[in-house]
């Protein structure tokens, strides 16, 4: 037996994965432990659950794989430093700390994190290979085009690479302060969202606007080549000298400073989002290109920050000269933890790939599982009030009852996710038909902003007769945007049509209008038998009894709180929200039911996190 970890930390999203044999076996995030969102520290507890999922300590391991190079890294901080000084000197006075007790001294953490018990090598590749191992290995693709596009790793913002049976080889790069991801996270910044984690909130206000200042960004802010290379002009930008993203510059390029933090959004700012959305698009789209040009495969496989950009994926599929496409789903730095632990059975160890036409990442289900057991000593613990359904049939009938009713359901099942997006095990539900279900889950659930789009989970099966998407493509990973189908449709009257930014929310558009967004887009997450059989099951129910073979699925959490991990962290997100039931394995909770002394005030909830 052959174990391999392999661990990301330190810059966004720390996480841990161990394969066994070559097998993906686990992988999480440190946040859904620590329960501080997107937790950069140095992932000991989800190295621990790793090795205990798998039964092992840290003398059984093999390998142990870092998913960067810290000192290359280092050596970009410097040279910017350098570049820029004096002017940086804040900055970089700021960064130095963690570099000096952690950063440089990574080998003698990670021995602490594994007990003192390892004794073998460590293995650090380039942050871009990395992620274009997470891209390729896990594919259903004998060979392909790899993408990695991020906001920086060492030097490389953006690779292009091959993929062939076992080995990855990077073969083209950008490298920093010119970026994709960090202009995207300057435009999050100036829109006065925060960085790395707003991201999708700009996203999701794009279609509200007009993409009015994309010629201009492209015309002044960035110099776009056919092959998606690019340069941009520092002069609006900070983020290598400052501790801002953006400069005074953009600032006289747009005719106003950024916008504060929670302060009312403006018409200007959905033109804003709608234009740098396009920008992105449009970058994206010479680059795929570009890639197929030069390698000539039918297949592409994405990893990178900016993978997580939907909308933009969603073209490429469409749009671009690849026939296939494959998006890791823990696309930014967590997956790189995965990567490197692949790169480590394959590159390194030379030990062939087997490909079946199906991904290997297990659905990405690789998270912790709780046991009906566990469950019931919290739950008892509590005096919480739950009904045991010895029957999967009873309980999917009783869920489904509610949904009908239009009560907000948190599902709770197997082993949960990796990567940012709920799959149905950590996953808040509703009603899609219900025009109010939008707001409802946003406001009165997720505690966030009213705009942010839901998206549909559908049967795999069902999915053409709803939204635009070929018979035989799938969206698993919640990776895909597309539109809602003509038959789904609503017909607009000319006062609909007339509506514009958040004005335009209430109109009904589809017969699932929760889950269709302004511009009749949808993030699209297909369901099947074989990853999520008791999700799969549950939509199916729903069919049944509504004709309907969709749901609204969010992740599992509020606002300015990681997706929940344990029953403990459901229980507490269902009693301080107005969810209506938690289904927990095979338990359900009535909201109803629970003794009034444990109802957490929303109030009291909302002050417990940081509302970005």
């Amino acid at each position: 037996m052959t174990a391999i970890l392999g661990i990301s930390a330190f810059y966004h999203d720390s996480a841990a994965a161990i394969i066994v044999d070559g097998e993906i076996v686990a992988a999480a995030q440190e946040e859904r432990f620590t329960r501080n969102k997107h937790d950069h520290q140095f992932p000991y507890a989800a190295i621990q659950y790793c090795l205990e999922h798998c039964n092992l300590e840290g003398e059984d391991l093999d390998y142990v794989g870092f998913y960067d190079k810290p000192f290359l890294k280092f050596d970009r901080l410097l040279e910017t430093y350098l570049a820029y000084a004096p002017s940086g000197f804040r900055s970089f006075k700021r960064a130095m700390p963690l570099w000096m007790r952690q950063k440089l001294h990574l080998p003698r953490i990670m021995r602490r994190s594994l007990g003192g018990k390892y004794q073998r090598r460590f293995v650090f590749p380039e942050h871009h290979e990395s992620h274009a191992a997470s891209a390729f290995f896990p594919s259903p693709f004998e060979e392909a085009a790899i993408l990695t596009v991020d906001g920086v790793g060492e030097w490389a913002t953006q690779s292009l690479g091959v993929g062939r049976e076992n080995g990855i080889r990077l073969i083209k790069e950008l490298r920093f302060p010119h970026s994709l991801g960090l202009l995207y996270s300057a435009f999050t910044y100036f829109l006065g969202f925060r960085v790395n984690s707003g991201e999708y909130k700009m996203m999701g206000l794009a279609p509200f606007g007009e993409p009015k200042y994309a010629d201009r960004i492209l015309d002044h802010l960035i110099d776009l080549r056919e092959d998606g290379s690019f340069r941009l002009d520092m002069s609006y930008f900070q983020y290598c000298q400052g501790l801002k993203m953006t400069s005074r510059k953009l600032d006289s390029f747009f005719g106003r400073p950024p916008r504060r933090p929670e302060s009312e959004i403006t018409a200007q700012d959905m033109d804003i989002a709608a234009s740098i959305q396009k920008v992105t698009e449009e970058v994206m789209l010479k680059l795929v290109r570009h890639a197929h040009e030069v390698t000539g495969l039918p297949n592409l496989c994405l990893a990178g920050g900016v993978a997580l950009n939907c909308v933009a994926n969603g073209r490429v599929l469409r749009e671009g000269p690849f026939e296939k496409l494959w998006i890791q789903p823990a696309a930014g730095d967590a997956g790189g933890a995965l990567g490197v632990a692949l790169l480590i059975w394959h590159q390194l160890l030379d030990n062939p790939r087997f490909v079946d036409g199906t991904d290997s990442q297990l659905g990405s289900f690789l998270g912790p599982q709780f046991s009906n057991h566990e469950i019931h000593r919290y739950l008892d613990s509590m005096g919480a009030k739950y009904t045991l359904y010895e029957s999967e049939e009873r309980l999917l009938d009783t869920v489904v009852e509610g949904l009908e009713q239009g009560l907000v359901v948190g599902w709770f099942q197997g082993r949960m996710e990796f990567g940012p997006r709920s799959l149905g095990a950590r996953s808040i539900i509703g009603d899609p038909r219900r025009r109010d279900m939008q707001s409802k889950m946003n406001l009165k659930i997720k505690f966030r902003e009213s705009f942010r789009p839901f998206a549909p989970s559908v049967l795999q099966g069902r999915a053409r007769d709803f939204f635009k998407i070929e018979s035989t493509q799938e969206s698993p990973y919640m990776l895909l945007v597309t539109d809602v189908a003509q038959d789904t449709r609503l017909d607009l009257t000319e006062a609909d049509m007339e509506l514009r930014g958040f004005k335009s929310l209430n109109t009904l558009r589809s017969k699932i209008p929760a889950v269709t967004h302004v511009d009749l887009s949808a993030r699209l997450h297909t369901v099947d038998a074989d990853r999520n059989p008791k999700f799969y099951n549950l939509l199916n129910r729903f069919d049944a009894r509504t004709k309907c073979p969709t749901l609204i699925n969010t992740s599992f959490n509020v606002r300015g709180e990681p997706i929940v991990c344990s029953p403990e962290d459901a229980y507490r997100c269902f009693m301080a929200t107005d969810m209506d039931i938690l289904v927990l394995e095979d338990n359900i909770l009535l909201k109803k039911e629970q003794p009034k002394h444990l109802v957490i005030e929303q109030s009291e909830h909302l002050e417990a996190f940081e509302l970005d």
